[in-house]
């Protein structure tokens, strides 16, 4: 799973978004790191709605704009949940690895 799909996933997870909501949303949970484009964005929930993982939820007007609104499926968590428990699984292994060569995994106090 590519961390655009992980990201987009994972700000699903509270409550169905939209596009631009989905943009911010991930901007935030990655800190900036991540800035989706809007082609980005429409290419990554496109496979993602392609593969189950998550569905349109609603359309609306809002200042003479359309939203289209997403949420995560049953599917999504589990996908989610199983990305989650890869990655976690990853960060151990590579912590190990550091810790033995007497390296600091992080430096942000964060995993």
């Amino acid at each position: 799973m590519s961390e655009q799909a992980f990201l987009v996933l994972t700000a699903l997870a509270e409550e169905p978004l939209h596009g631009y909501a989905i943009v911010q949303a991930v901007e935030q949970l990655s800190e900036g790191r991540v800035e989706l484009r809007v082609g980005t964005l429409y290419g990554v929930l496109d496979r993602l709605v392609a593969d189950g993982l998550a569905e349109r939820d609603r359309e609306e007007v809002h200042q003479g704009r359309l939203r289209r609104y997403y949420k995560l499926t049953d599917s999504g968590v589990r996908a989610l949940q199983a990305e989650v428990a890869r990655l976690s699984a990853n960060v151990r292994a590579a912590s190990a690895v550091l810790r033995g060569r007497g390296v600091q995994a992080w430096t942000t106090g964060r995993a």
